[in-house]
Formats: C-alpha cells, structure tokens, sequence
C-alpha cells in the first residue's frame, strides 16, 4: 500500500497521471418501472485521487453553497429537508413543485459545470484533474469504449460533489430574492408582498431531486416551472415531464420516500403537515423479507434472523420521524407470519405443534429467536418528531475558518 501510494503520489506531481475509463454497470430504478440506472464504476487508484480531490474541493464549495441543498453535503440529512417543507408548508407554502430532473447526473453540461468550478478555483492542475475525470470516458458492460462528453457517473467519489457545483446555479437563482437586500429578504418585505397578492417562494433540494414551495397560486408555481426551466438548459438538463408536477399540499406528494400531506389531524378541526410513509418502500422491505423467507429455503436460521434484523433496524431508523405506528405493526406482523410459515413449512410442524414450542404454559407468546438472536420487533421503536434545525446546522468548514 505505501508504495501504490507513493508512484500515485510521483505521478500526480509529475503530471503523468490519467484516469482510466469507469466500468458501466446497469442497476433498475427502484419502483419496479422498468428503467435502468447507469453506475460508472472507478479504478482504485481513481477513487484514491478523487477522494483526494473532494478533500480540497469541497471546503471551497461549501463556504458558498445555500442552506437550501441537503443532500451530499456534511452533517445534513434527509430529515432536515422533510422538516423544512413541513415548516414552511405550516406557514402557508402549500403549492408545491415536485420536480425530478431527468437523468440529470448523465447530461450535465462539462463546460458548465467546469466554467462554475474556475469561478472559485484557479489552480490549473485542480482543474485539469477534473476536467480529465469528467472526460475520462466509459467502458460499457459488453467490453466497448465510449466518450463522455456529458454527465459525471454515478458510482465516483467525486460525482455528488460536482452536481451539487453544477446545480448550485438553481439555489442561487431561485433564492436570490431571499438575500437580505432581496424583495424577500426579511419577514415584513415577504408579508407586504403577499400583501399585495405577490407569491413568495422557496425551494428545498436534496441532490437532483428539489420541491419548490410557493405561497401563492397555482399560476405562480406555473410561471415558476418556466423560469426555473431556463436555468437549467445552460447546464444541459431538463424536467422529466412524466414525474415532474404542480400539487396542492393537501393531495400530498412523494418526497426522499416519504408522503407529505397537508391534514386534519384526527379528533380536532387543527389542520398539519404530516410526513407518511410512502408504499415504494414498504414494498421494497417486504420483497427483502420474502427473498430470505422462502418456504423451501434451507439456509441457517441464525443468519436469516440475524440479516432481518439488520434490514429492519436500517429501514426504522430511517422512517421513525414519520406519523408511521400504523405501518410499523403492519411490518411486524408481517415478518412475524413470514418467519412462522418457514419454519411451519421446514419443520413439517402442525399449528399446534408450533404454539406449543412458542408459547409459554400460560398461553403467553414468547419472542422467535434463533442461536439466541430475537427477530427485532419494528413497532417497538420511538416514533418522534424530527426538529427543523434551519440555519443552526453547523458548517465544519465555515467553523474551521472562523476559527
């Protein structure tokens, strides 16, 4: 390792390197649509010199990127870009843009992207480095080369960075009036200006997928849609027409796998945004827990119980800040049967051979368990609230700075 290191060292310092064209590999689009998502697969030693690369890049970019994008970004999450739709849906931003960019990490424009990179960075070695991975072309899954001349892969270090370069254009053209010399810029100018029957407006991006929430009319998330599609032309990229739509808060709209929905709560006549938990995923955990649950299947049970619990735990931490007690019971029962039709099955035990051995002499059910490792209980986890943190989210490299 440190002398694969070093010659990777010599060579970046005598200008010798070149990155070798990524591996395609072709992976469906979850929801069972069909399509193909096109990952670009980079060599060991490229993914050292982008990783490399981030390091130096990405204190840069991220001293100048809004508070708005969330996704692939350090210390944001997910949760904080729910949480902010659900704050400003609750004050009125209720006609929504769901918008999705098509195939927007294949088409992004390298002249660009590379034209926002040489704003901030005037090193020429930086910048032929990631000129010289934007082109460094594909290897297609039949063994055939091909030039990139758009789009940074999926797969590569560098990539989420780069689109977020790219697509930082749209945050700071759609949120310009929100600057504090901005018509939007404070409270009283948003409120005079709605005052006067003027939308104000907001978008929330997470990477390639973003929603803008207009408090207005509908004609002004129309008029939004046409001016937010000039911006990204220059760049090469454009909305999917099939995904890409106008809702009203109170239909709801489909967001990082959650539903958000404007509703009355139940029992009182208070109206919220609520998040939900979308049937893509729920689906897409069941198809996991039935693949290691086949009733002719032979594996350990031990490693069968083991891998559930570790797909359970991973799919309830992500979803626990939903309104999902419902869903989660749903779950567990769900896995509960699966796991007894198996066993039922593999052991030719009658129902009553089964609740003999799972119950206790009281009637009382005891937890399935193999090699000691109880199956995870999914409705057994604290469903809270997420806190919108807004502008307290800490930047590390604007601290560092400051320091």
């Amino acid at each position: 390792m440190p002398r694969f290191l070093d010659q990777l060292r010599t060579s970046l310092k005598d200008g010798s390197f070149r990155p070798v064209p990524v591996r395609q590999r072709k992976i469906p689009k979850p929801g069972g649509s069909g399509k193909l998502r096109k990952l670009g697969i980079p060599t060991i030693a490229d993914r050292v010199v982008q990783a490399a690369l981030k390091l130096v890049l990405e204190p840069i970019f991220e001293a100048d990127f809004l508070p708005v994008s969330y996704g692939f970004r350090p210390r944001r999450r997910a949760y904080d870009a729910i949480a902010e739709i659900q704050m400003f849906g609750s004050r009125g931003y209720q006609w929504v843009l769901d918008a999705d960019i098509e195939a927007c990490f294949d088409r992004i424009d390298h002249s660009a992207l590379m034209g926002r990179v040489r704003l901030r960075v005037k090193d020429k070695r930086v910048l032929a480095l990631v000129k010289a991975f934007l082109k460094a072309g594909v290897l297609t899954e039949t063994g055939r080369y091909e030039d990139s001349d758009t789009g940074t892969p999926q797969g590569g270090i560098l990539s989420p960075l780069l689109a977020n370069i790219a697509l930082s254009v749209l945050d700071e053209h759609v949120m310009a009036p929100w600057q504090p010399d901005g018509v939007m810029g404070t409270t009283y100018r948003r409120n005079h200006r709605r005052s006067k029957g003027l939308p104000t407006w907001r978008i929330v991006r997470y990477a390639d997928d973003f929603v803008v929430l207009v408090h207005g009319e509908e004609g002004d998330v129309v008029a939004l849609r046409e001016d937010i599609a000039t911006v990204l032309a220059p760049l090469g990229l454009r909305f999917s027409e099939s995904k890409t739509r106008i809702v009203h808060m109170r239909e709801g709209f489909d967001f990082l796998g959650f539903r958000i929905q404007w509703k009355r709560k139940r029992g009182t006549r208070k109206w919220f945004v609520h998040t939900f938990i979308t049937d893509r995923p729920f689906r897409s955990v069941k198809a996991k827990i039935r693949a290691l649950t086949h009733r002719v299947s032979q594996a350990d049970m031990g490693a069968v119980v083991g891998r559930i619990n570790q797909i359970l735990r991973g799919w309830t931490n992500y979803f626990r800040y939903a309104v999902c007690k419902h869903t989660l019971n749903r779950l567990r029962r769900f896995v509960n049967w699966r796991i007894i039709r198996w066993l039922r099955k593999r052991h030719r035990w009658r129902w009553k051979v089964f609740r003999r051995k799972f119950t206790t002499p009281t009637g009382r059910w005891l937890p399935i368990a193999a090699d000691g490792i109880e199956v995870f209980n999914p409705a057994a986890v604290t469903v809270t609230r997420y806190r919108y943190r807004g502008n307290k989210i800490p930047n590390p490299f604007l601290r560092l700075r400051t320091a």
